[in-house]
This record gives structure tokens, C-alpha cells and sequence, in this order.
């Protein structure tokens, strides 16, 4: 069988392997929007660009900002189980981390709980069955 006529066949170039060094690596937002923090491994769907979210209020921006750095985590955290030894990676690893914390603790101070976990705002007394509840804005 000819695998070079199939028309699935795998694409692997090794000149294409992330990297967290240099410019290969969008920002938090940018690698969100794509879904993807690697510049060398982003592929647009045909001619269109990512869809850019625009914030209708404070609370949404702050959300966005979030589910940003979060994205950003996830997807270091998978590069980090192939390269562990990449210490840029690492460094930009906790620097997301601490930037997620700040700013998801400052959306719980401002507007209350965002998630039901051992990391969400813990107040006394309890926050959590707290009126209004979010529908109620």
C-alpha cells in the first residue's frame, strides 16, 4: 500500500515540536483564543482568525482573564509532562499560577465564589448560600 497517496496520512516534522523559548509561545489571551499556546503548532481553520472576546462588563473581563490563564495552565502542564526539564516553561508555569490566583481571588472578593473547591474563598461565615446568587444580578 502507498501511504504517501493516503490522503489522512500522519504529518509529523520534527522542525514544528514546541518550544517555550523565544517567541514560540502565545500570551495567555492569544493562546485561549486559538486554543493553543504554541505558535509553531496553531493551525487556522482555512483563512479565519480566532474569534476575540469582548467583555461586556468588568465581571466578564475578569472571567475571561481567568478562563485564559487557566487554558494557559492546562496546556503548559501537557507540554511539561513531555519536556520536563524545560526550566522557561516551568518558570512561565508558576508565573500563570500566581497571576490565576490573584485574579480569581480578587473576582471572590469582589463577586463571591467563583468555584466549589478547596482553592475557593473561604469566609466566615460561609459565603456560599449567600443572596443574591448570580441569575439574580
Amino acid at each position: 500500500m502507498n501511504y504517501m497517496n493516503y490522503p489522512n496520512k500522519f504529518n509529523y516534522q520534527a522542525n514544528i515540536l514546541p518550544s517555550s523559548q523565544g517567541n514560540n509561545i502565545y500570551s495567555p489571551y492569544e493562546g485561549f483564543i486559538r486554543g493553543n499556546m504554541f505558535q509553531s503548532l496553531y493551525k487556522p481553520y482555512k483563512q479565519i482568525g480566532p474569534y476575540r472576546i469582548e467583555a461586556m462588563n468588568e465581571q466578564a473581563e475578569m472571567l475571561t482573564n481567568i478562563d485564559a490563564l487557566c487554558f494557559a495552565l492546562i496546556d503548559l502542564n501537557l507540554y511539561l509532562d513531555v519536556f520536563p526539564n524545560d526550566k522557561n516553561a516551568v518558570d512561565m508555569f508558576n508565573q500563570y499560577r500566581v497571576q490565576k490566583n490573584e485574579l480569581q481571588k480578587q473576582y471572590e472578593n469582589k463577586y463571591g465564589p467563583l468555584v466549589l473547591t478547596s482553592d475557593a474563598i473561604n469566609t466566615y461565615p460561609w459565603a456560599w448560600d449567600n443572596k443574591p446568587w448570580p441569575w439574580e444580578n
